[in-house]
């Protein structure tokens, strides 16, 4: 140990100071995309605020619009899109020109008890510890609010959107539901969701600060609690240890952290925290909060060096290939024994009414979104749920595809696109993905029981269809055996022939082919052909003793 010290003889011993009895929070601002050379020192900053539970602050600070760098006619039209053509106190930018820029703070750790900042004066090093380091970068939400007007400037002109016959009538239904209790785990579901943390997120108000710059006498104050006050070493005993005690500050044993975690969305996806997941679950978690992603995009989210194998691997697990693009899976959003937060609809029904829309998608650039929900037969809330998590409103075009077709990636990876084709065709021939096959049947049979009543009957064909009929049971049927009838339209011209057929039935029970052929010819004219009626038959009655009965009332 003698001739090790003579080799590296000590050459300064310097002091070091604990200086955080007088300064209570101390945050370390980053700014990655601009160079050290460039700060922000003599830009004037307009306004600051935080929020300190989630760790988020805000900085406004001025563009120089007289720069020759500065593009002029831009800058009215960002600020025309944002604020529109009225003059109003809420105006993003009161000049009508893009005249400041925000900058926002996402985490650059949730663990800072490793970091200090130093200050090294007159051969003492004084170290206070930081509550948080926080980058800072250009928020760019002035482009969501002009997207928001432009939306509705669209909704405007599409006049309740009447190209996709979506407008609904001035007559509405009201469906009245009754929540029931909420269990354990889906108040954690509901807990744990994006939207539940982004509204306690917008919770917290903001603190509004003063901005004070690095030469103000307000700072020169603030930087004096950089230094420690209490330079006796009696009352400065943190950093005075035994041997012992400093070996065990170097190499601690190993115990499990415990962070205080932020409340808010940027717990959930800050990419510090989703970094120390698996692969798989950082695949799994981006997806879900991102619906629709490019695989080179994914990869960029993911730590670099990572190994694009092993992440083709992890995204066919949770997610499908529509168009080049990777679209997360049904099964990923809505888990068994969950239901839709808007209708109830279960979980099993939502995935295979949500596939369907996805394997649409595989071949067309647009659906309708009327069209879709004849089809599927699932409440419009949950049809339109669908389509905003993969698609756009294009006017007097429907819903287009989110994403532009990434032949890029089919290119490079042909053999995971061919084994994409080969599972949508499995998925299609499970769920038998025709328009003829996936139309519900044209009557709804419900079998009557004790103590169901008409009106449960209606709530329960309202559910899945706008137009609904109930029927009467069969009198002279026993009581379990009587029953109920909803009918509904399937948007095809055909629906007419089967509303005139049970309008018979209204009246009997049981009729001959002849009742049937002469009112038909009645009510829709010589149009109708024996083709039309075989077909009718054929789809709701069937026959016994030379009369037609709707299927399911045939007598026991």
């Amino acid at each position: 140990m003698a001739s090790g010290d003579d080799d590296d003889p000590i050459i300064q011993e310097i002091d070091v100071y604990l200086a955080r009895s007088l300064v209570e929070k101390l945050y370390l601002f980053q700014y990655p995309v601009r160079p050290a050379s460039m700060s922000y020192e003599n830009v004037t900053h307009l306004a600051a605020r935080i929020k300190p539970k989630q760790q988020k602050v805000e900085l406004e600070v001025a563009m120089d619009t007289m720069s020759p760098n500065y593009c002029g006619s831009k800058g009215e039209q960002i600020a025309l899109n944002v604020d529109g053509t009225s003059s109003e106190d809420s105006n993003v930018y009161s000049t009508k020109m893009m005249d400041k820029q925000t900058f926002s703070s996402i985490q650059a750790t949730t663990n800072t008890s490793r970091y200090a900042a130093a200050v090294f004066h007159k051969g003492e090093l004084h170290l206070t510890p930081l509550q948080g380091i926080l980058q800072m970068r250009p928020s760019f939400t002035y482009l969501d609010k002009a997207d928001t007007k432009h939306r509705e400037r669209e909704a405007a002109n599409e006049a309740g959107d009447s190209s996709q016959d979506e407008a609904e009538d001035d007559v509405k239904q009201i469906t009245v539901r009754f929540s029931r209790p909420e269990s354990e785990q889906a108040r954690q579901r509901r807990i744990q969701s994006y939207e539940f943390l982004q509204k306690k997120q917008a919770e917290e108000p903001w603190v509004h600060l003063h901005y004070h710059g690095v030469k103000d006498g307000r700072s020169e104050h603030e930087r004096q609690y950089l230094y420690c006050q209490a330079m006796d070493t009696a009352e400065n005993t943190e950093l005075v240890k035994t041997p012992r005690e400093y070996l065990s500050m170097l190499m601690p044993p190993l115990a499990e952290e415990k962070v205080a975690k932020p409340m808010g969305p940027s717990n959930v996806l800050s990419m510090a925290q989703l970094r120390t997941l698996p692969l798989g679950e950082q695949v799994k978690t981006l997806m879900k909060n991102v619906k629709v992603m490019p695989f080179a995009n994914l990869m960029g989210l993911l730590a670099s060096g990572t190994d694009s194998t092993a992440v083709l691997r992890c995204i066919q697990q949770v997610a499908l290939l529509v168009q080049g693009n990777w679209v997360v899976k049904s099964d990923v959003l809505y888990p068994k024994n969950i239901c839709s937060s808007q209708s109830g609809v279960p979980a099993e029904v939502l995935c295979r009414g949500r596939d369907f829309v996805m394997w649409r998608f595989t071949s067309e650039r647009t659906l309708m979104r009327k069209e879709v929900t004849a089809i599927i037969k699932l409440p419009p809330e949950d049809v339109k749920d669908f389509l905003e998590q993969m698609s756009v409103p294009r006017l007097n075009r429907g819903w287009e595809f989110l994403l532009p077709t990434d032949y890029d990636f089919v290119r490079k990876h042909p053999d995971v696109a061919q084994r994409q084709h080969m599972l949508w065709l499995g998925i299609q021939s499970k769920y038998d993905m025709t328009s003829q096959n996936l139309t519900l049947n044209p009557y709804f049979l419900y079998s009557m029981k004790h103590k169901r009543t008409f009106d449960h009957l209606k709530k329960v064909c309202r559910r899945y269809s706008t137009v609904y009929r109930v029927f009467p049971p069969q009198s002279n049927a026993a009581t379990d055996e009587q029953k109920v009838f909803g009918l509904w339209e399937s948007g095809e011209t055909f629906d007419k022939h089967r509303q005139v057929l049970f309008e018979i039935f209204m009246k009997n029970y049981r009729v001959r082919r002849n009742v049937i052929q002469s009112r038909l010819t009645q009510e829709l004219g010589d149009a109708v052909t024996k083709t039309d009626v075989d077909r009718l038959l054929k789809e709701c009655c069937m026959s016994l003793g030379g009369m037609w009965y709707l299927k399911g009332t045939v007598p026991s």
